[in-house]
């Protein structure tokens, strides 16, 4: 063990498990992509039933990452989730935070029993928990059974096959190792880590940060600022965890800085580019509409920053009151980014 990592190296007999995938979008499917080379079957819940029959017909996703090429025969597809979730046993959430209960309001299955991962990076704003939190608490789902998955990955470059590195997390090492086993290739490489609620706002929150970046990049702010942006960002974020669950991480691990970075710096990152295009004078509105994803970030900051106002003893946290003012309060960009440049070390 390193850290609290454990490096994958031993493969798990899997096939035995009937692993599911609930949702549609680019990560979703850069997910079906990496456990297709190592799983004759999947499951795969999409809602949208003209996409289904797509795919089933031509082989790709007509509206997310439609380079990416899959042998019919290794899926089952279907936009009934109540049958996708009762023919599984491993259970992958891949929907935005903000449509999860939709989804989940449809579930007449039981899930106490399933094993569920995450790949949802946000917080489900009818509970403010965190969606692994979301499921012990309102479906039984004991901890044991629950997992996250995160980065530093991008969907994007998971259909290119560029080299990309995962995070699993898991109180139970068995069921990481899993997953890990079941998403792992030459070109995908996993750890696995008991961290979940430390990984998974690490997630919720490098989109916040990576919407910041993306308004001073629209703004006109160089490098030079984003670099001490990105520095402040990751100190905030190991105050913020802490204060959610004190463990012991090393803060500048792949999960929380290595993600943080690609989401700050890419150019497939869409919180950056909601953070861009609000910085060069969109509305929040008008981002939303133009783009043809969801910023996670964009609930995550109203969620983040209700969570800490609510704790006795709050985190500093300027970086996220800065983003939240901006998409909640309209308050000008430039004038907000100004004070938070006063504040940054």
């Amino acid at each position: 063990m390193e850290g609290n990592k454990i490096k994958t190296e031993e493969k798990t007999d899997s096939q035995s498990h009937k692993f599911a995938v609930i949702g549609g979008g680019s990560w979703a499917t850069a997910i079906v992509k990496m456990l297709s080379e190592n799983l004759d079957l999947i499951n795969w819940y999409i809602r949208d039933e003209q996409a289904v029959e797509h795919i089933k017909k031509e082989g790709h996703n007509p509206n997310y990452l439609s380079s990416v090429e899959f042998h019919t025969e290794e899926l089952y597809l279907s936009s009934d989730i109540n049958e996708i979730v009762e023919k599984s046993d491993v259970l992958i959430f891949v929907v935005p935070s903000a449509f999860l209960q939709t989804e989940l309001d449809k579930i007449k299955i039981p899930l106490k029993d399933k094993v569920v991962f995450s790949a949802i990076k946000g917080i489900v704003p009818e509970s403010y928990l965190l969606v692994g939190e979301h499921f012990n608490v309102n479906y039984d789902i004991p901890f044991e059974n629950i997992g996250v998955i995160t980065g530093p990955c991008h969907a994007e470059e998971v259909a290119l096959e560029r080299l990309s590195y995962l995070t699993i997390a898991s109180a139970d090492e068995a069921k990481a190792q899993l997953v890990a086993d079941q998403l792992s290739s030459d070109n995908i490489k996993c750890n696995i880590t008991e961290d979940v609620i430390g990984t998974e706002y690490a997630a919720v929150l490098k989109n916040i940060y990576a919407i910041a970046a993306g308004i001073a990049h629209g703004l006109g702010y160089g490098d030079n600022f984003q670099s001490v942006l990105m520095s402040n960002a990751i100190k905030e974020m190991k105050r913020f965890i802490k204060k959610r669950y004190k463990m012991k991480r090393n803060i500048n691990d792949s999960a929380y800085l290595g993600d943080l970075l690609v989401t700050g710096y890419s150019v497939f990152s869409r919180n950056r580019l909601f953070g861009n295009m609000i910085g060069k004078g969109y509305t929040v509105r008008s981002a939303q509409l133009e783009m043809s994803m969801v910023a996670e970030g964009y609930y995550a900051a109203k969620s983040a920053y209700d969570i800490n106002k609510k704790d006795d003893k709050k985190a500093k946290t300027p970086i996220i009151n800065t983003v939240y003012k901006v998409l909640y309060l309209d308050k000008n960009p430039k004038k907000v980014f100004a004070k938070l440049a006063d504040k940054l070390v």
